[in-house]
């Protein structure tokens, strides 16, 4: 996901302002990027994928061909038209079911899912604990949860930040201030690797694996930098460098 709007909203948690987020459209680098490592550390057997705050479904559908049903989930009933739409062109009939959450639990039983993934979702939603514990009570034990959230570190703050007296939004480092400032003023959570492994410690998860996704450069509007950038700094789906990744990627385990 990617931010959408600046429209604030009040919540009682620690971004008082969070954006609501935009999904990345079909073909960019970073579908393929994440497709590539969540493939990696998915468990044997495929089984059933809940795709949690799924958009568009540009990234569910590269997941498709690991497992054998899919229900994939999000609160805009707009994402889902267009995910509604792209199925159109496939043959999914029963494989892929699309829920609309409406912001609440979602509605599956409970220890019903084998796989749970969410990109770039937690820092968005109202309530990162009550979110992280719904995926707990949905996964089967055993069962995994593969997630991705903005990396603290990464040179810019990709949501944006709503800076007194600064009208473009995407100054450096603003991502690297202590968590109280970039609260105040950014549109979405940012985390370290620490953060959110403490998060889903406490809503119950054992974390197996964390590691950096490489900058997709998407959004460098000019194809030869774009290229350039991406086959001389920007190269391979993971780094040891945290100031070359915008994503931390987390493998758990209910």
């Amino acid at each position: 996901m990617n931010p959408e709007n600046s429209s604030k909203t009040q919540h009682h948690v620690s971004v008082p302002h969070l954006a609501a987020g935009k999904p990345a459209d079909a073909g960019q680098l970073i579908l393929r990027r994440r497709a590539r490592l969540v493939e990696s550390i998915l468990p044997d057997g495929g089984g059933h994928l809940l795709d949690f705050g799924c958009g568009n479904g540009a990234q569910t559908l590269l997941l498709v061909p690991s497992f054998e049903k899919i229900t994939a989930v999000d609160i805009n009933d707009d994402f889902l038209k267009g995910f509604r739409s792209a199925l159109a062109g496939h043959s999914l009939a029963g494989k892929v079911q699309l829920l609309a959450t409406g912001g609440r639990r979602v509605d599956l039983p409970d220890a019903s899912v084998d796989v749970a993934t969410s990109f770039t979702v937690l820092e968005h939603v109202p309530d990162e604990m009550a979110a992280l514990k719904d995926l707990y009570r949905l996964l089967k034990p055993g069962g995994r949860l593969i997630l991705t959230v903005p990396n603290r570190w990464w040179i810019f703050e990709t949501h944006g930040a709503d800076l007194p007296l600064l009208p473009w939004n995407r100054v450096p480092f603003v991502s690297w201030w202590p968590k109280k400032l970039h609260d105040r003023w950014a549109r979405a959570r940012i985390y370290g690797q620490a953060d959110i492994t403490r998060l889903l410690e406490t809503a119950g998860f054992h974390v197996d694996e964390t590691f950096h996704m490489t900058a997709p450069m998407d959004m460098i509007p000019w194809p030869t930098v774009r290229n350039l950038s991406r086959k001389i700094i920007f190269r391979g789906d993971r780094t040891n460098l945290p100031f070359l990744a915008t994503e931390i990627v987390v493998a758990a385990t209910r």
